[in-house]
């Protein structure tokens, strides 16, 4: 996990508290090596129950079995300061952003951005590592360290094979290789941890290599946002997660590897752990390795956007229980409008398999092949009918342009604090290289003299609580603001761009 990159994710928690942690939508990357279409078996994986005594040398163990297949990542990219001239206007943004040098005729130099994460081996022979995307996202360098200690920090470059926002999961490839043999990770069934279950995470956080941390399994398919509309259930510890561990192994009481650490969740006192961290689940990404080994993972879409039903309208919509997806939209000229689904109709069963909720029927779309015809039951004026609909490929890249574009909208005031907010769209996300699944809204403009400057408050910086409120939207961040009175002092978070990490402030309104 990035240092510059990841701390604290402040954003709706579905259906679970009004926090949520995402993920970076995907980049433009086009590093894949020609070999990237090798087929690659995945590692096998022990389901035996997990059973035993805890001794007093049972976390020394996994730590000294372990730690040899961790390694640490370091990636380097380059930033163009005009990529952000879109959103914030100006000849040289970054310069008032970032502090972009520039250079004699008077165009800003690009910025070179270091980050810092967390991978394991999964194939010695071929010198596969496992890592989170967002930790390679966008990386023109990487290097891989398999030091234990802060003296050996020998690098070895590598290049990226695939990722995959959806999972937060990417496969590199070392390019050059230590003299000693690698040694790979094991893996274990994700599927049966539960809550009470001991676990371990091996990462850099913070640049500490090999840091060891222990604690148990919290709760398990976590409704986690990953991008607009999409969410992936992940597991939910108490083990120390903090920024530099992402991409790392977390294990269970055998030493195998059951999750990927991807995000933390913190509170406006800190930017480290408070015991809430997040890990993709290992047998999620093993069943997607033959894809990211081919350099792309493909997803199915039907072109809709749904909700669960209320519970109010179970009856209302002619079902006998609450279950379904609701239809709110449907694209213009999409799989789905061309099939006959309309806004209101409930979606019930795809291709044979029961639709529980709105998850459930992302997860089951998503999953088809792009291509496939499947039948889908809907439920319209309390009558059910069955409809083809022929399932697209997901373009995220695509989807989230066009999502930025319906959101970008207008810009709001300050409410009396010297600042013009924006709304956070996910192309200002990937350019201002924010925590995943960071919501707030975005700073256009600080007004000179206003005791937003005064308090460093900058263009770019992102407004993320407003006096213990989360902020989702520029309108949202304004009505807060316009509630303090005049004299009076509003207590903001902000993500600061240029320092890569949470302030905390207090503003004392005009």
């Amino acid at each position: 996990m990035s240092s510059r990159k990841i701390t604290v994710f402040y954003a709706a928690l579905i259906a679970v508290a009004s926090l949520a942690v995402g993920m970076v939508l995907a980049s433009r990357l086009d590093l894949s090596p020609q070999s990237s279409a090798q087929t690659v078996a995945p590692p096998a994986v022990n389901s035996a129950p997990l059973s035993g005594p805890v001794d007093a040398t049972t976390f020394r163990t996994i730590a000294k079995n372990a730690t040899p297949f961790v390694v640490n990542i370091r990636t380097r990219a380059k930033r163009k300061a005009q990529d952000m001239s879109d959103f914030f206007g100006g000849d040289d943004p970054f310069h008032q952003f970032f502090g972009t040098p520039q250079n004699p005729r008077g165009r800003p130099r690009d910025q070179v951005v270091e980050a810092a994460g967390t991978g394991f081996v999964i194939s010695a022979k071929d010198g596969l590592i496992i890592t989170n995307n967002h930790v390679v996202e966008g990386a023109t360098d990487i290097f891989v360290a398999f030091g234990e200690t802060q003296v050996d920090t020998e690098e070895y470059k590598a290049k990226l094979v695939g990722r995959d926002q959806l999972s937060d999961s990417a496969l590199i490839q070392l390019i050059d290789r230590p003299a000693k043999p690698l040694v790979e990770a094991r893996f274990g069934d994700s599927s049966q941890m539960q809550p009470g279950d001991w676990v371990m995470a091996i990462g850099n956080p913070f640049g500490l290599a090999h840091t060891v941390t222990v604690g148990v399994i919290s709760a398990t398919k976590r409704p986690f946002a990953v991008a607009e509309q999409r969410s992936q259930d992940v597991l939910q510890t108490d083990a120390a997660i903090n920024p530099g561990n992402s991409g790392g192994p977390l294990l269970n009481i055998r030493g195998e590897v059951i999750g990927i650490n991807t995000a933390i969740l913190a509170n406006s006192r800190s930017e480290g752990n408070i015991g809430i961290g997040f890990a993709i689940p290992a047998n999620l990404v093993l069943d997607l390795l033959p894809q990211l080994r081919a350099g792309k993972v493909i997803r199915g879409k039907i072109g809709v956007s749904v909700q669960d039903v209320p519970r109010e309208s179970v009856s209302d919509l002619g079902l006998k229980q609450r279950m379904g997806a609701l239809v709110a939209t449907v694209g213009k000229d999409g799989p789905a409008a061309k099939a006959g689904i309309e806004p209101g109709d409930v979606i019930t069963e795809v291709n044979g398999k029961p639709v529980t909720s709105r998850d459930e029927l992302i997860r089951i779309i998503t999953a088809t092949k792009p291509g496939t015809t499947v039948p889908v039951k809907v439920l319209r004026d309390k009558k059910e009918r069955t409809l083809s609909v022929t399932v697209e490929e997901l373009d995220l890249d695509a989807e989230s342009g066009a999502a930025a574009g319906e959101e970008g909208g207008a810009q709001e005031s300050g409410g009396g604090f010297g600042l013009t907010l924006g709304n956070l769209t996910p192309s200002m996300t990937r350019s201002l290289r924010l925590p995943p699944g960071t919501t707030g809204a975005v700073i256009m403009d600080v007004e000179q003299g206003s005791a937003a400057e005064s308090s460093g408050l900058a263009q770019g910086d992102v407004l993320m609580k407003v006096n213990g409120a989360s902020v989702n939207s520029a309108a949202e961040a304004s009505r807060l603001l316009q509630k303090v009175p005049p004299g009076g002092r509003a207590m903001i978070l902000v993500w600061k761009s240029r320092q890569g990490q949470q302030l905390f402030l207090t503003l004392k309104k005009d």
